[in-house]
């Protein structure tokens, strides 16, 4: 009797512990490939994401698609790729970027148009002064950019606040304004907290 009830705590140990196995397999097989919360730090994203919200990341969006013009991602940078930044792409493979007088054109490699881009998701604040590095300068030098084939261009929507593609720089000083794809970890599916900024984000359509 003794050894049956034994026999019935160890199979009910060894129930709990293969079901706690197969419950941290699966919350890491969600948080590598499918959805993972992030926390934001800084305003480098205002007012689209403020500081310490919480947001959750769609990395699966990225394992069966390419990033897309618009997009709100977290990548590992160039000059710090220990340390996840948020910010939203601008320029994809092949584009043609120009930054003058406080305002983004983009031509897409398949056009022939240079189109100054609406980025309505702007504040007042930052809408028409998207300046050269650093962003806070009022640098309206005009500086061209090619964005290489598998890498991306990114901007904070803080234009003024941010550190992104104008301002990346290798230990030598030279500017490393590309994000290679697989330094992008996921797109920015929804606000989670607080609670009364629970939204999806949704992608801009720009008319290029």
């Amino acid at each position: 009797m003794k050894s049956a009830k034994q026999h019935g705590l160890w199979f009910h140990l060894f129930d709990v512990l293969l079901n706690i196995v197969i419950i941290v397999g699966v919350v890491a097989v969600i948080r590598t490939f499918l959805v993972s919360p992030f926390q934001v730090e800084g305003n480098s994203m205002l007012s689209t994401l403020e500081h310490k919200e919480y947001i959750i990341i769609n990395k699966l969006a990225y394992h069966i698609g390419s990033p897309e013009r618009g997009d709100v991602v977290i990548f590992r940078p160039p000059n710090d790729p220990k340390r996840p930044y948020v910010k939203r792409i601008i320029g994809v493979p092949g584009d043609y970027i120009t930054i003058e007088d406080g305002y983004v054109s983009i031509q897409p490699k398949e056009s022939d148009t240079l189109t100054t881009i609406d980025e309505s998701y702007l504040n007042s604040k930052n809408l028409g002064r998207t300046y050269q590095a650093p962003p806070s300068s009022g640098n309206t030098d005009f500086i061209p950019y090619t964005v290489p084939e598998g890498r991306y261009f990114l901007l904070g929507d803080n234009r003024q606040g941010s550190l992104d593609s104008r301002s990346f720089r290798d230990e030598s000083g030279e500017d490393i304004p590309y994000v290679e794809e697989d330094s992008i970890l996921g797109r920015v599916w929804l606000i989670a907290l607080p609670i009364r900024k629970i939204h999806a984000l949704e992608t801009p359509i720009y008319d290029l």
